[in-house]
């Protein structure tokens, strides 16, 4: 045994080294493939959550836009309809006009020409006003559901990396996105008519000087609507039309910044207040004031199509007179108000491609908190 041990024991102490080394390695494999198997778990479980906030965000986040596009925008559309047809009434000057014309001593020269110059100054004003309002208001909400869907993703995720329960994620209460989405309500309930009022004045200002005889084409007509736009615009310091969407309390506390880059403290208040002021700093930005500029542009392009329908494509490139041209002018504002599910201003200024890419950021941008 001596003998055995004395001339294999090299071989013994060989191969007891390579089953041992064995041994660990298969130790130390085997913690390895536990801990790369603990790691898929994990992952497949947070690729689960992922998938799971994204189908709750993604199913409210479209309850939200459905809200929107068949209650809020459409309500809105149509209360503007009707305070714009009463504010800026037609129907008593054109009465005038034609009694006027039927009993020819009714009225004298002096009053035909000053209800011919205000029939021409609020049918101008009624179209400008109105596809005015469509543009900004169809962007101010979808704004507003952005803003509420951005905050929907991050809330619900917060909630499930704490809890592991949807349900119990910290979501803006429902309550806080009905008055949020109601607040669109502002326009028409106060601030329409100072814009009415600044409006005409702009109208006054750029129609200042043509006569009722003046020939209008395709050209001259497109030039006057976007003076009108521009007079309105440049009046205004600087995002003071904001006042007519959204009340002075929900500015004051507010800060300019830029939506995508800025950040503001907001921590003390409450979820409705956040949401006023973070739509406010967007409406107030650089960024949205181009996506204002390129929507009217575009949305005067279709006005001009619609507007040669109805005045005939051959008239209107060889021009007309403008007392013969207002009465298609004071018939556009009921297209350019129509419901938003039949109205293809909201719909072209929706797939204006800066405007998607507007919007992308928006919900992709995170929060002040």
């Amino acid at each position: 045994m001596w003998e055995f041990w004395r001339r294999h024991k090299r071989k013994v102490y060989v191969t007891v080294g390579v089953l041992g080394s064995g041994y660990f390695l298969y130790k130390l494999y085997n913690a390895h493939r536990r801990k790369l198997s603990d790691l898929e778990r994990e992952l497949a479980d947070q690729r689960r959550s992922e998938e799971l906030i994204k189908s709750q965000v993604k199913s409210h986040f479209e309850n939200i836009q459905r809200i929107a596009d068949s209650t809020t925008l459409p309500h809105v559309m149509r209360c503007l309809s009707s305070q714009i047809e009463e504010e800026l009434d037609l129907a008593h000057l054109t009465e005038r006009l034609m009694k006027g014309k039927d009993l020819p001593n009714s009225l004298t020269a002096a009053e035909k020409l000053e209800l011919w110059e205000r029939l021409k100054i609020l049918s101008f004003t009624r179209m400008v006003l109105s596809l005015w309002v469509t543009t900004l208001l169809s962007l101010y909400i979808r704004v507003q559901v952005n803003i509420l869907g951005r905050h929907l993703y991050i809330d619900t995720a917060r909630g499930i990396g704490s809890s592991g329960q949807l349900d119990e994620a910290d979501l803006i209460d429902r309550n806080d996105q009905q008055r949020f989405l109601a607040s669109a309500d502002y326009l028409t309930t106060f601030g329409l008519p100072t814009l009415i009022s600044s409006f005409e004045a702009a109208t006054s200002e750029v129609l200042k000087g043509k006569q009722l005889k003046d020939f209008f084409n395709t050209t001259v007509l497109h030039d006057t609507i976007i003076q009108i736009l521009n007079t309105f615009m440049s009046t205004a310091s600087p995002h003071q039309w904001l006042g007519f969407f959204m009340p002075e309390d929900s500015k004051q506390n507010s800060v300019d910044v830029s939506f995508s880059t800025g950040s503001t403290d907001l921590s003390n208040a409450s979820k409705f207040e956040q949401l006023m002021q973070e739509t406010q700093a967007v409406l107030s930005s650089a960024e949205f004031c181009n996506i204002v500029e390129i929507s009217l542009k575009a949305a005067v392009d279709v006005l001009m199509e619609d507007i040669r329908v109805l005045c005939g494509e051959a008239n209107l490139t060889s021009g007309m007179p403008l007392a013969k041209l207002l009465p298609r002018i004071a018939h556009m504002d009921q297209i350019l108000l129509e419901e938003s599910n039949r109205n293809r201003y909201i719909q072209v200024i929706q797939d204006i491609p800066e405007v998607e890419i507007f919007f992308t950021l928006l919900y992709a941008s995170s929060p002040s908190s």
